[in-house]
């Protein structure tokens, strides 16, 4: 079924094909809205597509995925070990790093583009585009966010897989990527570029939108719609309860 859309998508597109001299992309994904409800465990994201290629050429073609989440700001601390004690040694603020971060491709990365390529285009874990707050000695800055991208991924949160899209005659293609259930709320973005000679010759965005409902996503609309009447009312609940649990001692 997905692989007569792609065809069907290629079919559509054939008008421009004639006057094309780049590739195009057709990219789909299988999900557009994600639904988060109490007990979560996680989706499986299916991104695939088609490579419209121009007339008369045959272009053995890479295809590299990365989807991110919303950005949102980060303090990054460092421990070290004083007296037996770990304590907190230093921080660093990042203004925006992405809370979700993963990249599937066709072959590994450094076998398809250059460095410099790859971080232009934020082709894999090494190359996440993070802006750090403040003044702060490059060597420590980029001992910090070696330090984040090893959390996230330790939590499932940044990922990277050199083998993670299969492409099909040549034109069609798709990748899976695990969001996991501790995967933040938003906005999504899905970015498919079709490489070859080392170049990005097209690139092509989806846009994945992730959900709280049911009565976590009540609570959560609630919050960001009425946060002054929210906050007054979890304060009022916070003093029934106390006085509740007052009550509930002096009679035992």
């Amino acid at each position: 079924m997905r692989r007569a859309l792609a065809v069907l998508a290629l079919v559509l597109a054939a008008p421009l094909i004639t006057a094309q001299r780049e590739p195009i992309l057709v990219p789909e994904v299988s999900q557009s809205r994600i639904e988060v409800r109490q007990g979560f465990t996680g989706a499986n994201l299916l991104l695939y597509g088609a490579v419209i290629a121009p007339p008369n050429t045959r272009e053995n073609y890479d295809i590299v995925v990365v989807l991110k989440g919303p950005t949102e700001p980060v303090r990054i601390r460092e421990k070290e070990r004083l007296a037996g004690i770990w304590m907190n040694a230093g921080a660093s603020d990042f203004r925006s790093a992405p809370a979700f971060f993963a990249v599937a491709s066709s072959r590994p990365v450094g076998d398809i583009v250059d460095e410099r390529t790859a971080a232009i285009y934020e082709l894999g874990t090494d190359f996440i585009q993070l802006s750090p707050s403040g003044q702060i000695d490059p060597e420590e800055q980029t001992r910090y966010a070696q330090g984040l991208v090893e959390l996230r991924q330790r939590q499932g949160l940044y990922q990277q897989n050199p083998k993670g899209v299969r492409i099909s005659e040549g034109v069609l293609y798709q990748a899976r990527i695990e969001l996991p259930s501790n995967v933040t709320t938003g906005r999504y973005t899905a970015e498919t570029f079709a490489i070859a000679r080392g170049r990005v010759l097209a690139s092509a965005t989806a846009r994945i939108e992730v959900e709280k409902v049911g009565l976590e996503g009540s609570v959560v609309t609630a919050a960001q719609r009425w946060s002054f009447l929210y906050g007054l009312g979890a304060i009022a609940l916070s003093l029934v309860m106390g006085w509740l649990a007052g009550r509930l001692f002096a009679r035992g």
